[in-house]
């Protein structure tokens, strides 16, 4: 008999590319998988259908509770008064206090038998504790960040935090299975609750969505232009694009900017008029969002891929995004600022990648200046490609994910 799986996301389908390439290597290994997600970001729906529909595994989508933004007052109300009085918050009360999906996957998971279920996500831990419970199975936690690290210093942060580390405290020394998208993350996690190091899973990519032949080096001798390139979901200004704009108006190569992602906070106007403010006009653009399938081939644009995290939060010095990984797959090498997770990941990149100060704007346009160099841009380039195609994509990623649940299935069957 095949066994069961089923993975729990707060987000809509297209909104997590990591739930998809799970699902996907479970659905490969002979699993039998259900995603149960979250159906509340008309944006994203058409996207969703699409996914849906090509999917050889199942999906049911979730759609939020009316009441839920109530709910989530009055459990942040109860769960203040009950710190100031010096009393627990119960697990139930933390999880609500934010405006997430939890009572609506509550409801709906245990309703999906399963031998494991895999949370995605603070809001999902809640509902893949009850479903097991239920069903005498196996809990899982993918880590795609350190959620209880993710406060950055604004006035809720402090009590959001807090509720975070109740949800994990109660669910996650339960765990058979847990992974984390880069190893300082799984050591802080483990530091914290005092777990098992969870194995790191690479937010990389499949080969698939590669290009079929690297990229050509388009810098040539006498031209001395670099384009640059930095994508997410949300432009922020909390992710080192100042300083590299301000870099920008000191480099001695053309160095141009291209920032993909939602403007709605309006923060790519910001950072137009601080190019504007720098005379750098003409160089810097905002673009739309794009689909997460296409962000491998749009890469393939640019001479060089920008992940320039910064200290804002505990979260962001040990995280590794995916932005690096699908610079890497499109044969495009990598500015990273000097995070320690990022400094960690350097020397496995080699020529592939460059570590910059974002407090020395002199010496990040030197380091622009340099791979201005035809031949240095191509080395970089080639060693990006090879490292794509060797070791950073899903293909050789994903047997850490397989041989950590077949571990938790065989450990369950040794106790039995």
């Amino acid at each position: 008999m095949r066994r069961t799986v089923c993975i729990v996301s707060p987000g809509n389908l297209a909104s997590n590319p990591r739930v998809l390439k799970e699902a996907d290597a479970l659905h490969g290994a002979g699993y039998d998988v259900t995603a149960i997600v979250c159906d509340y970001n008309e944006a994203l729906r058409q996207a969703d259908d699409e996914i849906e529909a090509a999917a050889p595994w199942k999906v049911i989508r979730v759609p939020r509770a009316r009441d839920e933004a109530v709910v989530a007052r009055m459990a942040a109300a109860l769960a203040r008064l009950l710190v100031a009085a010096g009393i627990g918050v119960p697990v139930g009360v933390a999880a609500r206090s934010a405006r997430t999906p939890v009572a609506a996957l509550m409801r709906r998971a245990p309703e999906v038998p399963a031998d494991l279920y895999i949370a995605h996500y603070v809001a999902a831990l809640p509902a893949v504790a009850a479903a097991a419970l239920r069903h005498g199975a196996l809990i899982g936690f993918d880590a795609e960040d350190f959620h209880s690290g993710e406060g950055a210093g604004a006035p809720d942060d402090a009590f959001r935090m807090k509720m975070i580390e109740i949800v994990e405290q109660a669910v996650l020394p339960s765990c058979s299975h847990m992974t984390a998208a880069a190893p300082l993350i799984g050591k802080a996690y483990a530091a914290r609750y005092g777990l098992a190091e969870p194995v790191t899973v690479l937010n990389v990519f499949p080969l698939s969505m590669a290009p079929p032949r690297p990229r050509p080096v388009r810098v040539q001798e006498g031209t001395s232009t670099v384009r640059a390139y930095w994508f997410s979901q949300t432009i922020g200004l909390d992710r080192g694009l100042q300083a590299f704009i301000q870099a920008m108006a000191r480099t001695q190569a053309c160095v141009t900017l291209d920032i993909r992602g939602s403007n709605r906070w309006g923060h790519g106007d910001a950072l137009l008029a601080l190019a504007h403010s720098l005379g750098l006009a003409d160089r810097v653009r905002v673009l739309p969002m794009a689909p997460p399938g296409e962000m491998v081939r749009l890469a393939t644009d640019y001479d060089v891929g920008l992940s320039l995290e910064t200290d804002v939060s505990e979260n962001r010095r040990i995280c590794l995004t995916n932005k690096i990984f699908t610079y890497l797959l499109a044969g495009v090498p990598v500015v990273m600022s000097d995070t320690p997770a990022q400094k960690l990941l350097a020397p496995d990149l080699g020529a592939a990648a460059r570590l910059c100060d974002l407090a020395d704007p002199a010496g990040l346009a030197a380091t622009l200046d340099a791979l201005a160099s035809p031949a240095v841009l191509a080395e970089a380039s080639a060693n990006a490609w090879r490292l794509g195609r060797e070791r950073y994509n899903w293909e050789r990623e994903q047997d850490v994910l397989l041989q950590s649940v077949a571990a938790a299935f065989a450990q369950r069957e040794t106790e039995r």
